[in-house]
């Protein structure tokens, strides 16, 4: 059974649910009944090992493929029986560009204008703007295959907001940018979710959706082995702790009498308390001190974070690879 930290019954109303989506290839099972519920305006990221079945979750909620069974709706609409209404509501921008590099940034935004039919004036105007807002004005006369790998991002993003969806599929949006346009395109993802729009989010990095997501699902073997937060995620997880630390040899002694399951570190002063890293845990731990009249110098929280988490529940990490670039 997936662990599921849920929000109540569902308060909020979804931009995108499903329910038992299921979905194989010969005899290999991709998706073994898959449920999600994603509010609107939220960030939602799916994370999972290569081949867990992230880009495949992705292309049948933006009816790029059908799903063998269960059901989804996308923006109020059915992707089965009404596939038209969910496209006309979603961008989609994939793990490999749409960019055609050999027209200008300018003339890949046009197309696409006017792929959604949209006026000339109105095509241009649209244009104009998302240049503007992507940071593109400079490079907008110059052939795309000119751009920056960083450049090429924001204009296949740009490109996707041509028909103003309400809801986006980024498919792993920063996989090989360096740090700076990782953390630029950080601060688009933000800005398109503070507009209202909804980004559902497939990503290789942790941090990544341990900066972005509202919420987290972790697929693995075809089902979700864990949904929550980043922190509800993290608390799963054995081995946090709170970390106290004294100037005086006294106040240590007293502390690690007063307090029970402590890990010692007699040379630096320090105690280690198991902790989950709660609200409640961390209360506890202070009514003893306080109880005891003893005060730290110093208190920390240590939780384990996602690569933690992603490895105890996959069992998969990429070796010689940084924590933030497990997939």
């Amino acid at each position: 059974m997936p662990t599921s930290i849920q929000d109540g019954d569902h308060p909020s109303p979804a931009a995108v649910s499903a329910a038992g989506l299921r979905k194989s290839y010969g005899d290999k099972t991709v998706l073994d009944g898959i449920d999600l519920h994603i509010p609107a305006g939220s960030v939602f990221a799916l994370l999972g090992p290569n081949g867990a079945g992230k880009t495949t979750v992705v292309k049948i909620l933006s009816t790029l493929i059908t799903a063998d069974g269960g059901q989804a709706q996308v923006a109020g609409h059915d992707i089965a029986t009404a596939p038209d209404g969910v496209r006309a509501a979603i961008g989609v921008t994939g793990q490999f560009s749409a960019v055609d590099g050999l027209i200008t940034g300018e003339e890949n935004m046009l197309l696409m204008a006017d792929l959604h039919h949209l006026s000339r004036s109105e095509g241009r105007r649209t244009t104009a703007e998302l240049l503007e807002r992507f940071d593109l004005v400079e490079a907008a006369k110059k052939p795309a295959s000119t751009y920056s790998g960083g450049m090429k991002r924001r204009l296949d993003i740009a490109m996707t907001l041509v028909g103003g969806p309400r809801i986006i599929f980024l498919d792993e949006p920063t996989t090989g940018l360096d740090p700076r346009s990782r953390h630029s395109m950080w601060q688009i993802i933000r800005e398109l979710v503070s507009g209202g729009v909804t980004v559902f989010l497939t990503t290789q990095y942790l941090e990544e959706a341990d900066e972005l997501a509202d919420r987290i699902a972790v697929l693995n073997n075809g089902t979700i082995a864990a949904e929550g937060t980043a922190d509800e995620l993290k608390r799963l997880i054995p081995g946090g702790h709170v970390r106290l630390r004294f100037s005086d040899p006294s106040a240590y002694r007293t502390a690690a009498t007063a307090l029970h399951d402590i890990t010692r570190d007699d040379e630096a002063l320090s105690l280690q308390i198991p902790s989950d890293g709660s609200q409640h845990a961390l209360r506890a731990i202070l009514d003893r001190l306080d109880t005891a009249g003893i005060e730290a110098d110093e208190l920390t929280v240590h939780t384990p974070d996602l690569d933690d988490v992603f490895f105890a529940l996959t069992g998969t990490t990429v070796p010689g690879q940084p924590k933030e670039a497990v997939r």
